[in-house]
Order: structure tokens, then sequence, then C-alpha cells
């Protein structure tokens, strides 16, 4: 039975895949001076009784370096998505002209940017946590399969292909964060 253990690491990858492409998501609402409506991704409004992205209740366009437009489709909704923008922690203030919301990207201070900083370094460990929690569930597999009859040699070589993809994983998320700071920083 030993000899049949084949860990899935396709499987591991793509779940650790998962965990940077979500924190290339989260990367991505951080805002940097710059407009981009992939800031507006995680705002959610309360529209017809639930949540719902902003990007379903109307369009989001970028005019303009420093302007970000939401064009809400439904005029009831209209108060409910400046409300969610202004709740949403982005630091924008949204300006109303009829059913078209407009947010102007203030300059960021060296306060804000700093802040900015340790958000990303947040978002950041969240995702190491996310990949190391993968590995964990692959150790977990190999320590099974152990008492079930595997090897010593062919659980070692196991562990060490699992900590040699958890370290390449864990290298994207320290260079992601690093150029997502020398963004933010950047003036």
């Amino acid at each position: 039975m030993s000899d049949d253990f084949e860990l899935d690491t396709g499987d591991l990858e793509r779940r650790m895949d998962g965990a940077i492409a979500s924190l290339r998501t989260e990367f991505a609402s951080l805002r940097t001076g710059r407009a981009s409506a992939s800031m507006l991704e995680p705002v959610m409004v309360d529209a017809y009784g639930s949540p719902t992205p902003i990007n379903q209740v109307g369009t989001v366009n970028v005019p303009e370096p420093r302007m970000v437009t939401v064009n809400v489709w439904d005029k009831s909704l209209v108060g409910k998505v400046e409300k969610a923008i202004r709740e949403s922690g982005l630091g924008i203030n949204p300006q109303l002209n009829g059913t078209i919301i407009m947010l102007p990207i203030p300059e960021l201070n060296e306060e804000r940017r700093r802040e900015l900083t340790k958000v990303a370094s947040q978002y950041a460990e969240n995702g190491r946590v996310a990949i190391r929690n993968v590995r964990r569930d692959g150790m977990d597999q190999i320590k099974k399969a152990k008492s079930d009859g595997m090897s010593e040699d062919d659980q070692k070589f196991w562990e060490t292909e699992v900590q040699e993809l958890t370290d390449s994983y864990i290298k994207s998320v320290d260079e992601a964060l690093e150029n997502k700071q020398a963004e933010i920083m950047q003036v």
C-alpha cells in the first residue's frame, strides 16, 4: 500500500494559487493615489435586500487619472451606493451628479501612505497564513500515509516537496508585498 501513495501536488498548487490571486485582488483595492476601477471591487451595496458588488448596480469608469465614476443604473440605489462608498474605508468623498457618482482621488499624504503599507502587510500575512494552511493539509496527508505504512524515505521526499512548494509561494507573496509597498510609497 505504501507504494500507492501519490500526493496531489497539483491540488496544493491550485489552492496556493488561489491564495495568491486573492492577495492580488486585495492589493488592487488599495489606493495608491491613482484612480483604478478595481479599488471599488470590495465595496458591497445593500441592493434589493442583499449585499451586491458595486459593479452589478452600475458602470465603473476611470475617465481621468484622478477620477473614478460610477453610473448607477437604478436611480433608487444612488443613495445606497454613495453610502456604501463612504463607509468602505477607502477615504474617498463621493460627489453626486444625477445618477453618476464621481470619486475624486486625492493625493496621498505621507501618513496615509504608511497606513496603506501596513494594510498591505496585513493582506500579505493573511496570504502567507492561507498558504501555510494548504501546507499543513499536505503534511497531514503525508502523516496519514505514513501511519498506513509509507516508508520514512518516501515521507521525507513528500515533506520536502510540500515545503519547497510552500517556500516558493511565500516568496511570491513577499515579492508582491514589496512591489505594492514601493508603489504605495512612490510620490
